[in-house]
């Protein structure tokens, strides 16, 4: 239970330092994946 108690802290360490750089990929693919969707329909 102490390591998947100190795995959830380093995972939401990790999120909460790169929260930007996930947000700025998140948009990056749903952008790509839009303009795909719209080149095929």
């Amino acid at each position: 239970m102490q390591t998947i108690a100190q795995g959830y802290k380093s995972v939401s360490l990790l999120v909460e330092l790169n929260w930007d750089r996930i947000l700025t990929t998140a948009t990056v693919i749903g952008s790509l994946y839009a303009g795909a969707y719209i080149m095929l329909a």
